[in-house]
């Protein structure tokens, strides 16, 4: 199985208040023009034409619960949330495709899939930057960069619609030039293999994945014009930007509750879930107990204490496939850490609003793990070294046993307005 020991979330981009307050205005308008998508009949031909009436078509249940699954994937990955998503040609719910296991990640904002799982009959009308040329992305995650284009669809979720949904297509074959500045943030992952999932469905605390950072100035080398000459790098409006399709749905909006069952280590061969869309819209999403802890509103990170010591750029991430923080533990040759024997780690995850929870998790020796356990995808007690010392990432063992809401910036709850998770 792939052993990649860094998590899928993307860096956390700074963003300013008043753009990003006018990003939940223009989101929220579009929102009111949705309708869901339907499907289509015909009449059977007969000898002598007659005109009739368009044969009704029932809607599409309105529901807010899908399938998740953490098994191997089409990458032999470990630690890794999977759900299915449907794309559809902008207002035409015949000309639509499901594509399964793609990566759940409450770390980042929107959708992008692989160019090769995307049908080429599927006509994705290509986003312009404001400039002209064709508006381009340059993704950089922890653990490397996926370039690709922005494209428009309609996005089906548990029997919902967001339409006209600007996401990512990556690896695309009409954008194979990756500008430098681009390709030198890391190992490039525009292909199933080296992604890992055949998409990401992010579904963090924003309602688009830049904000205003990119609507005032290019130098974040995140999105691109492309044209005959090449690609330089662009500023573009929130509501261009890749968006949270859960934000643009016309109900049950506000955010997202994962919910999984618990799994004793060492493991297991695979597990499922539910995710299921809103938060205090329905009876299957109230907050009940769960407490809420507030997030940085730029960055979604708030403090977790460990050892002793604050990490204020924290946050909990359904993407990262083990726990990722500085210590002294071993790290072995797969980049996860081997201590001799398992390891527990306490810690405080403190919000913003001053709501606070320990949490305790165990580190076992990856070697150790992935030899004796080569069927199980499903490790919870799987860690390694952190990205920054700042940051403390609970990724996808928090959410084994819990459910676990991520609330959108911006959009009211039972709970208050987001962002913020719960729990």
């Amino acid at each position: 199985m792939s052993c990649n020991n860094m998590p899928r979330t993307p860096s956390h981009f700074p963003r300013n208040p008043p753009a990003m307050n006018l990003s939940i205005l223009l989101i929220l308008l579009l929102c009111l023009l949705q309708t869901a998508c339907g499907g289509g009949g015909t009449s059977p031909a007969s000898a002598t034409p007659v005109a009739t009436a368009p044969t009704p078509v029932p809607p599409i249940a309105i529901s807010n619960t899908q399938d998740l699954v953490i098994d191997a994937g089409p990458a032999n990955t470990v630690n890794t949330l999977f759900t299915s998503v449907t794309i559809c040609e902008p207002g035409n719910p015949t000309a639509c495709q499901t594509i399964d296991h793609v990566q759940v990640d409450t770390g980042s904002v929107g959708l992008r899939l692989l160019s090769s799982v995307v049908q080429p009959s599927l006509r994705l009308p290509q986003k312009n930057a404001p400039g002209g040329g064709a508006l381009v992305e340059c993704t950089q995650f922890a653990d490397g960069f996926s370039w690709g284009p922005v494209k428009t669809a309609d996005v089906r979720l548990a029997g919902q619609t967001a339409t006209a949904v600007p996401i990512q297509i990556i690896g695309d074959d009409a954008f194979a030039a990756v500008p430098a500045d681009c390709s030198s943030s890391g190992p490039a992952e525009n292909t199933v293999s080296d992604f890992g999932a055949n998409g990401v469905l992010g579904i963090g605390h924003f309602t688009n994945d830049c904000g205003s950072s990119c609507v005032t100035s290019s130098a974040q080398g995140l999105y691109y014009a492309c044209g005959s000459t090449g690609c330089v790098p662009t500023t573009v409006a929130a509501i261009q930007q890749v968006q949270h399709p859960v934000a643009m749905m016309t109900t049950n909006n506000n955010g997202v509750l994962l919910r999984l069952p618990a799994v004793a280590e060492p493991g297991a061969k695979t597990t499922s879930g539910v995710m299921i869309l809103g938060i205090g819209t329905q009876s299957n999403n109230a907050l009940g107990t769960a407490k809420v802890y507030t997030v940085d509103p730029f960055n979604g990170t708030l403090t977790i204490l460990l050892g002793g010591k604050a990490y204020p750029g924290s946050f909990i991430d359904s993407g990262s496939n083990g726990y990722f923080f500085p210590s002294n533990t071993r790290v072995c040759n797969s980049g996860f850490y081997c201590p001799p024997s398992t390891v527990t780690f306490n810690t405080v995850i403190q919000g913003k609003n001053g709501a606070n929870a320990a949490f305790s998790f165990n580190i076992a020796n990856a070697d150790t793990l992935f030899s004796t356990y080569p069927n199980f995808t499903v490790l919870p007690s799987l860690g390694g070294i952190g990205f920054n010392a700042t940051t403390v990432d609970l990724g996808i063992g928090f959410y084994l046993g819990r459910s676990v809401f991520t609330a959108i910036e911006g959009k009211a709850t039972p709970g208050g307005t987001g962002p913020f998770i719960a729990f």
